[in-house]
């Protein structure tokens, strides 16, 4: 007998209203993937790896489905709910994502200080230590002489030395890198793009003035005191109204200036006197400048030995001495300049006396020749080096300015002797350093042409070669 089992109304009015098991799983399913969303368990793939996948799955089952009519084991049986959420496009965290962090190279420029080594530097920036014992044993890596200023450009990972970068000079770059489990160096050449100019200008004030109004620099300007201070005396004798001409190259490295060049050729007129010089290197490899024809333009001894501000007293045969207060003759110049000025060997020579003597305070003596003899007196210290015997040549930094002796500022005394007797240095012929070799004269005159040709072209950029 069937039994006519009824729930009441109320009851199954609530059971209608109840959410039905489907909608249960899928909210359980959609609670658990929020949660790993959150923690990052899983992450949502893109729309492309969406439709990707979508798409591959699609082949897949068309390829897998049977033939149609075909009884399929399990139709019919509902399927629950949850399957869907199977579906849904997750993956994993990218565990290759995480790798290629740790694989990045860091990148870390480095700007020499003063008393900076490689291995301060190194621990510094906590590198691996038996990377630079390795980095040492290396035949091109030079990093014994780190110079203040220059950068280092490190690449490593962890600590580990992956590559290094340094500037040797204009046109070289050395470069490490890492080749397996050791290191290896290689030499970079650097395009450079030399560009000759000629600039021409008129002095008003002075040569640095000049040559900057001109669009030269300030290296040009000095190069042009070095090639003519033998003839001109750049501190005294220019005049408002001295003219120069001048050839050089400047250098160029990716679009951007690096320098000066070597001055071609230069004239200067000083005071009416033209002077020309060209730059000339010999088979040999020596470079120097020579008049256009062929005498060089150096001389055997400097006329100033010393970057001076003025001429405090001159050679004068009877002269009131500043101390004493008696007519004594002052058988030097006086060139003033701030204590510590660099003085220089006036030409080659060897030192015969180093030490104090007198009013003279500190002196050193040069014998050049068994003729001439050039003493430099008052000074506040000699340079390393500088002792009894040693040869020095000429431009060689061999002691200080100072005041010592009987001095009443500070200033250098310099002497010029001849067989003993007293010249004076700003007038005394100074004799020339040998002209251009006989076996190049040919070669010279032929190259030098070209040169002094553009000392009377029009200035501004003329050639540009790499």
């Amino acid at each position: 007998m069937p039994l006519n089992f009824k729930l009441p109304p109320n009851v199954l009015a609530r059971l209608r209203r109840a959410p039905s098991l489907a909608f249960c799983l899928q909210l359980c399913a959609c609670a658990i993937v929020a949660r790993s969303l959150l923690q990052g368990v899983v992450s949502v793939a893109p729309p492309d790896a969406v439709s990707a996948t979508a798409n591959t799955r699609a082949t897949e089952a068309a390829a897998n489905a049977p033939p149609q009519g075909a009884r399929v084991p399990g139709a019919g049986i509902p399927q629950a709910s949850g399957a869907g959420v199977a579906a849904l496009p997750l993956q994993l965290a990218s565990t290759p994502a995480l790798e290629g962090a740790k694989l990045a190279l860091s990148t870390i420029d480095v700007i020499v200080t003063r008393n900076d080594t490689l291995d301060r530097i190194f621990r510094r920036l906590q590198l691996n230590l038996a990377d630079l014992a390795s980095l040492r044993t290396l035949p091109r890596a030079t990093f014994d002489s780190l110079r203040p200023g220059e950068l280092l450009r490190f690449t490593h990972r962890d600590g580990q030395l992956f590559g290094l970068e340094r500037r040797l000079n204009d046109s070289q770059t050395l470069k490490v890198s890492r080749d397996g489990d050791s290191l290896k160096a290689d030499v970079l050449q650097n395009a450079l793009d030399l560009r000759t100019r000629t600039i021409r200008g008129r002095i008003d004030s002075s040569l640095f003035e000049a040559v900057e109004a001109a669009g030269g620099h300030d290296p040009t300007a000095v190069a042009l005191t070095d090639i003519f201070g033998w003839d001109v005396d750049f501190v005294l004798n220019m005049r408002p109204g001295d003219t120069f001409v001048v050839t050089y190259q400047e250098i160029w490295r990716d679009g951007a200036y690096v320098k000066d060049g070597p001055i071609d050729a230069a004239e200067f007129v000083n005071q009416g006197h033209e002077f020309r010089a060209v730059r000339y290197t010999d088979p040999d490899g020596g470079t120097h400048y020579y008049t256009p024809d062929g005498k060089s333009m150096q001389k055997a001894f400097l006329r100033a030995p010393v970057a001076f501000t003025r001429i405090s007293s001159r050679f004068n045969s009877a002269r009131m001495h500043p101390i004493l207060h008696s007519i004594r003759a002052h058988k030097g110049v006086d060139y003033a300049a701030p204590i510590g000025t660099p003085v220089r060997a006036a030409g080659d020579g060897r030192i015969r006396f180093a030490g104090v003597m007198g009013g003279y305070g500190n002196l050193v003596e040069i014998e050049h020749s068994r003729s001439v003899v050039t003493a430099y007196g008052h000074l506040s210290r000699l340079a390393p080096g500088t002792r009894v015997g040693a040869h020095v040549t000429q431009g060689t930094v061999i002691a200080y300015v100072g005041m010592t002796g009987l001095a009443t500022g500070p200033h250098l005394h310099y002497e010029y002797r001849v067989n003993g007797v007293f010249k004076n240095p700003q007038s005394v012929a100074l004799a020339g350093a040998a002209p251009i070799d006989a076996r190049w004269r040919e070669d010279f005159l032929a190259s030098s042409r070209l040169l002094l040709a553009r000392l009377d072209a029009p200035a501004g950029p003329m050639l540009v070669s790499r």
